[in-house]
């Protein structure tokens, strides 16, 4: 099946620890974290000490994705606030590699990310270090934005190599998520759904997150 992971950047901050509870209620599989520095993107959202913060509401896997430069600098403070997965990005500055054996040496799951403008063949050397590859499907740094449909080959390209390399690798897609745009990232491939306006905007998430999870059956 499917697994969807509701980003909290669209969550509402003054009730943070209420949203996350809220989220794994209605049957998401884990919480996004978008984490961005107003370096690598022309924002910033929250670090590691507000994950830390929330982590005592639930148990669901936090799903930390590092929008931040010389990421290898922060993935110790990022175990320790609870982290389950930690993603970062191969147009990152500093040690990427690096990073994600430092992930891995935390006992944690890795990620590495792409950018909608970045080829595919740039992600392709880390992906045997990885357990998720995160495809990019608007620019970062902001929520809101529509779907970037060129980025769906991506997708497809990964799951290729992934079933020839590495079958266990998740793939998980991060932008303009709905019912429409879902379907179209599973049916290429695709095996986590990251969405956030389209899910914290319905008074109940729950039918449309059960609705995503049935997804999974089409790949193949």
């Amino acid at each position: 099946m499917t697994k969807v992971s509701p980003s909290m950047l669209s969550s509402d901050f003054s009730r943070f620890g209420e949203e996350l509870v809220r989220v794994e209620k209605a049957g998401a599989d884990w919480a996004h974290l978008d984490v961005m520095d107003g370096m690598f993107v022309p924002n910033i959202t929250f670090g590691a000490p507000v994950i830390k913060a929330i982590r005592r509401f639930s148990d669901i896997p936090f799903d930390a994705h590092l929008m931040i430069e010389d990421p290898i600098r922060y993935v110790d403070d990022f175990a320790d606030a609870g982290c389950d997965l930690i993603t970062v990005h191969c147009e990152a500055s500093g040690d990427i590699r690096g990073a994600m054996d430092r992930i891995r040496d935390r006992g944690l799951r890795v990620g590495v990310s792409l950018n909608p403008e970045t080829p595919v063949k740039s992600i392709m050397p880390f992906l045997d270090g990885a357990d998720l590859a995160l495809v990019m499907t608007v620019h970062p740094g902001f929520g809101g934005q529509s779907f970037i449909s060129d980025c769906v080959p991506k997708i497809s390209a990964i799951r290729e190599w992934a079933d020839a390399k590495n079958p266990s690798l998740e793939i998980s897609v991060d932008g303009g998520i709905n019912s429409d745009t879902g379907r179209k990232c599973v049916e290429a491939g695709a095996s986590v759904l990251v969405a956030g306006s389209s899910l914290f905007r319905l008074a109940d998430m729950a039918p449309t997150i059960a609705e995503w999870k049935g997804y999974g059956p089409t790949l193949g």
